[in-house]
């Protein structure tokens, strides 16, 4: 039963912002499974790897071309072009180390939640697709 629904509700979603009603109508009633699910899969990954993921914003200096407008011996206003330093943000992946014990666990927990949402999902799938129809053509 999870594998058809695994692989429907991600289309689902995708279409969700511009979707039918139907189509709204399950994205906003399975956003809870689909956010177990991703949940799932990144502890699994965790657990394959032996180490997780973070992201921090670290705030570097960079040497760059600025620009500014000028008025020449003219009047004209001309673009200057000069070097100059300026802070940028980057976003910085970095390993976090895990416990394998407690990351199991974590699984564990999330798989039996997505087992129950799993069944209160299709239940929501079913309700939306009698409460706006779509024609088959």
């Amino acid at each position: 039963m999870i594998r058809p629904l695994v692989l429907t509700l991600p289309l689902l979603a995708v279409l969700a912002a511009c979707g039918t009603p139907q189509e709204r109508c399950i994205s906003r009633n399975t956003s809870e499974y689909r956010a177990l699910s991703r949940l799932l899969d990144e502890t699994n990954a965790n657990l394959a790897r032996g180490y997780a993921w973070r992201e921090r914003e670290v705030s570097r200096t960079a040497y760059t071309t600025c620009r500014r407008p000028v008025r020449d011996d003219d009047g004209e206003l001309r673009i200057v072009s000069y070097g100059c330093w300026r802070d940028r943000i980057d976003t910085e992946r970095y390993r976090v180390p895990i416990d394998p014990a407690a990351e199991r666990r974590t699984r564990d927990n999330l798989q039996a939640k997505l087992d129950s949402e799993t069944a209160r999902a299709a239940s929501a799938i079913r309700q939306c697709r009698a409460a706006y129809p779509e024609d088959r053509a």
